[in-house]
């Protein structure tokens, strides 16, 4: 972590040998901020609306009905390798820009398109790790179930997926984090977020060294906010491992 304080340490030397420049940054930090609000706010509402599609593809995928099975099956394999920045894009021109709720045209924003963009990957990802966590509880545990009588949807209900939830922790919190860095590719289709935001203060400023610094901001907000995720999703791998 010495290198973490080196940088750090740099970093700010660097605002305290140049006052412009720290003072144009400090202007410009409420922007950055309002845009960095809308990548969490993305990758909230994508991780979100993907768990709950991804947990319920997850139980198809595992289905003794093949009908069930191979739609789940086959969705899982073609978004799991799909790009994160063609989704983004295909979701932007696929849905409208307004849409009719009884009567009134409402504007379909971009934001939420891009929501629609990663929620697409992500419940392929939790639908495999929902699939995982349910295969490694011991087959033993569905035959003392069926042995008093559940069906196989009420053992997976009760006894199933609870257990699920902690095996399923750590790689879901991996997952996150890997969609709010994707949450930049939303400026690529007009979204204002800390990307956009950052390019509209550079092109305002228009010097070389406000440009540099404020894109390493940039990296240090991805990195503030992704890296603590990193930590606590090793911490839990190592508490959760079987002894």
């Amino acid at each position: 972590m010495a290198w973490l304080g080196l940088a750090a340490a740099g970093f700010l030397l660097w605002f305290v040998l140049d006052a412009r420049l720290a003072r144009d940054l400090l202007d410009w930090l409420p922007y950055l901020a309002s845009g960095f609000a809308m990548n969490i706010l993305i990758s909230v509402l994508a991780m979100g609306a993907g768990t709950l599609a991804g947990v319920m593809l997850g139980a198809m995928e595992l289905s003794a009905s093949r009908l069930v099975r191979a739609p789940a099956v086959a969705y899982v394999q073609v978004f799991r390798n799909a790009p994160h920045l063609v989704l983004i894009f295909a979701t932007t021109y696929i849905f409208p820009f307004e849409i009719v709720v009884a009567g009134n045209y409402l504007p379909f924003p971009d934001w939420l398109k891009a929501v629609f963009g990663l929620a697409i990957p992500a419940s392929a990802y939790v639908a495999e790790i929902v699939r995982g966590a349910i295969q490694s509880v011991p087959t033993t545990q569905w035959d003392a179930a069926k042995g008093v009588g559940m069906s196989r949807g009420q053992t997976l209900r009760w006894i199933i997926l609870p257990q699920c939830l902690r095996r399923a922790l750590p790689p879901w919190m991996n997952l996150y984090a890997s969609i709010t860095m994707s949450t930049a590719l939303a400026s690529l289709v007009g979204v204002h977020e800390l990307l956009h935001a950052a390019t509209d203060a550079s092109t305002a400023v228009r010097r070389d060294d406000f440009t540099i610094a404020v894109y390493l901001t940039v990296l240090a907000a991805f990195f503030l906010f992704c890296f603590p995720i990193s930590r606590l999703t090793r911490r839990l791998e190592r508490r959760l491992a079987p002894r």
